[in-house]
């Protein structure tokens, strides 16, 4: 059975739906019996760090030795009327489409429909283009402090959004974020509540987490049966000549996320779905984003794991 067309028995079975989807394999079913195999994730590499240079990004990815990719609206904007073009462009540097960035969920009744409709064509386009998850981020109200019902209205908003791509073959990842209305642990913890575990999963930034002050291997312990993919990130905090609440996200093993500590507990949960390393912007003037690339790929390769 191929992947949509798991998604269309699981609709109209009206279980588990898109959370069934969330690896690209079959892997797991294998990996539960087969309790000594080592189950590790796939692991791609986030096109943010180009700066919207799509084409480079994905040649020194795929040069770099990542199997996979996650891509932003930038890619909408050059490939939207020709995903196939993208497609293949992929297919011939052997990358999975593994996520496309689709931008914040609105928590405001103005703009709702606009809003959907932004979702439902990133959605056909990731369709088009081969791709498997759709990110977005939420929004934190303006001039107040979050209520109950702000953590309701998102968890159905996103419940909406994510059936609707289901439609389309894509599964909805929600990105926790600082600044947003899932930026600390317990806020990411009410949205998901609030949401349908059908239709809305857990696409857990890793130094995002880190930064709300929590620990995401207590994050993927809490959330292992919500998590669809992550950002498997770093992030420096405190950075020094800079106020004390300051971070800046930096190549693995440079910061303070207990990334040794991530990769083990995605091992125990027997996690092998997609963990896209992710880099916002080169933080060293001195390196290129292939740099940073190749910075995070040796900490992995050093722990032990094949990229």
């Amino acid at each position: 059975m191929d992947r949509r067309e798991f998604f269309a028995t699981s609709a109209a079975a009206a279980v588990t739906g898109i959370a069934a989807a969330a690896t690209p394999s079959a892997a797991s079913s294998a990996a539960a019996r087969e309790p000594t195999r080592r189950v590790v994730p796939h692991f791609g590499y986030a096109a943010i760090t180009w700066g919207g240079d799509d084409v480079q990004a994905i040649d020194d990815i795929a040069a770099v030795g990542y199997r996979g990719i996650q891509l932003r609206a930038s890619a909408v904007t050059r490939w939207g009327a020709s995903p196939a073009v993208l497609r293949q462009r992929l297919a011939d540097r052997a990358l999975t489409f593994a996520a496309l960035s689709s931008g914040s969920v609105t928590i405001e009744p103005a703009g709702m429909q606009e809003n959907m409709a932004l979702h439902l064509r990133h959605a056909a386009f990731l369709r088009d283009a081969g791709g498997l998850y759709l990110q977005v981020v939420d929004e934190r109200p303006q001039g107040r402090r979050p209520t109950a019902d702000d953590f309701q209205r998102m968890g159905e908003r996103l419940s909406e959004i994510g059936r609707r791509v289901s439609e389309f073959g894509v599964a909805l990842g929600y990105h926790n974020h600082m600044g947003n209305l899932g930026q600390a642990p317990d806020e990411v913890a009410r949205v998901l509540e609030a949401a349908d575990p059908r239709y809305v999963r857990l696409e857990l930034d890793t130094a995002h987490y880190q930064a709300a002050g929590g620990n995401p291997v207590d994050a993927i312990r809490q959330h292992a049966d919500r998590l669809l993919f992550l950002h498997l990130k770093d992030v420096q905090q405190p950075v020094p000549g800079r106020p004390a609440n300051a971070y800046r996200f930096v190549e693995l093993g440079e910061g303070r996320v207990p990334l040794v500590a991530v990769l083990a507990e995605l091992a125990r949960i027997r996690f092998d779905g997609w963990a896209i390393v992710e880099l916002d912007g080169v933080p060293d003037p001195a390196r290129t984003p292939r740099d940073c690339a190749r910075i995070s790929k040796h900490f992995l390769e050093s722990h032990g794991y094949t990229v």
